[in-house]
């Protein structure tokens, strides 16, 4: 079977950034990670079972190389003495089983967070490939490749139109559900050499370093959740998450999340400390307008020029969208939209993308839980849990 992943870097950047902060302030965690499918695909993924245990049994094989660690010492923000835990490291594949059971294919990742963290892009990249290669290929790569240079064609009309007062940055967020590896190359490659001055990077780090591109991240929901079982008081895990943040990067990657328990909650604990530390706010959950408008009141009445932060939206975004978005927002905010299945598997031929994640569902053997602000992101099966953080936060059910 051909590899699906060679090269550990083949990864997003927030898993390196969030690796590095939770290694140097609490290395000793324990974790578990959880794969689920949300919608129903062509074909039971049970099915892929033997060659989902073979990519992840070549997957622990793979080292970093000579060459992957100079780049990542290249970026500001790695200390070196990451790069060294990074030259040890190896995947240990009795953290991670992967069974079937009916139709449904079940992956756990489960040990010390910081070498069982880096196991969920990977593993959805290998599912995503591997049941992408069950269809015609040759229909579904003439497709993509029509529908890429359509996208490629609306980006390019921007140069036709009026100039908002920010420009309109477009990053590659597609790794996690590409159609393939080789593919998202394609993509990006495409973007970077066809529309430079909107396509300004990608979150996958070796795609970045071949092709000098920016890579772009900063953290996910993991990083917040893991605060929620860490010894805070509850009420304070994103103060202590966020303050955490601002000692290990000191300036750099100043974009936070903030649907960990919905964009309200995370205001009441964005203060004008926080707010005038972090140059931006990343949207993932909810209404993208209503979402910004939120957050631009927001700096209002901390009095912050909205001019100097940044919006950055991801959540199902595709290039209508991002533009309709940009044309709302553009002259009051700077903004970055960060497409990712849309981008990397669009590919028509009636192929339906996967909708698939890799969770945190627990830390040090307690719950952990996203209260999103959009129905059906929540992925906790601990209801007590999820009754209390939602009576702690004043989430509605």
């Amino acid at each position: 079977m051909q590899p699906v992943i060679t090269s550990l870097l083949d990864t997003d950047l927030y898993k390196f950034t969030m690796w590095q902060a939770l290694l140097h302030r609490h290395p000793q965690t324990q974790s578990e990670y959880r794969f689920v499918c949300r919608n129903t695909p062509a074909y039971p993924l049970a099915e892929l079972l033997p060659e989902v245990n073979a990519a992840l049994d070549h997957l622990c094989t793979l080292r970093f190389t000579q060459g992957e660690l100079a780049y990542l010492g290249t970026l500001r923000y790695i200390k070196s003495d990451f790069v060294d835990f990074l030259r040890l490291f190896q995947f240990q594949r009795n953290f991670i089983s992967a069974w079937a059971d009916g139709e449904q294919l079940h992956i756990v990742a489960r040990g010390p967070q910081v070498h069982v963290m880096g196991f969920e892009i990977f593993v959805l990249a290998i599912v995503n490939e591997l049941y992408f290669r069950r269809f015609d290929a040759a229909q579904a790569l003439a497709s993509g490749r029509e529908r890429l240079a359509a996208k490629v064609q609306q980006l390019q009309a921007l140069a036709q139109q009026a100039t908002l007062r920010h420009p309109f940055e477009l990053f590659d967020f597609g790794l996690r559900r590409r159609y393939s590896g080789a593919w998202q190359r394609e993509v990006v490659q495409t973007f970077a050499r066809e529309t430079p001055q909107w396509f300004k990077g990608t979150s996958n780090v070796l795609l970045a370093r071949d092709l000098g591109l920016v890579p772009i991240g900063t953290m996910a929901h993991e990083y917040l959740q893991t605060y929620q079982a860490l010894g805070v008081r509850l009420r304070d895990f994103q103060k202590a998450a966020l303050e955490d943040w601002v000692q290990e990067y000191r300036g750099d990657l100043g974009i936070a999340l903030t649907d960990t328990v919905g964009m309200d909650a995370f205001l009441a604990d964005f203060d004008l400390y926080f707010a005038k530390l972090f140059d931006g706010l990343r949207h993932d959950s909810g209404d993208p307008v209503a979402w910004g408008e939120k957050a631009l009141a927001h700096y209002a009445r901390l009095r912050i020029d909205a001019h100097t932060k940044r919006l950055v939206f991801s959540d199902g975004l595709d290039m209508e969208r991002a533009l309709m978005l940009y044309r709302h927002f553009g002259e009051r905010t700077q903004l970055g939209f960060g497409i990712g299945t849309n981008l990397t598997n669009d590919m028509g031929a009636g192929l339906k993308p996967l909708n698939i994640v890799m969770k945190l569902t627990h830390a040090n053997g307690q719950p952990v839980a996203k209260l999103s602000d959009t129905p059906g992101k929540t992925l906790c099966d601990d209801e007590t849990f999820l009754a209390y953080l939602r009576q702690v936060f004043h989430v509605a059910g």
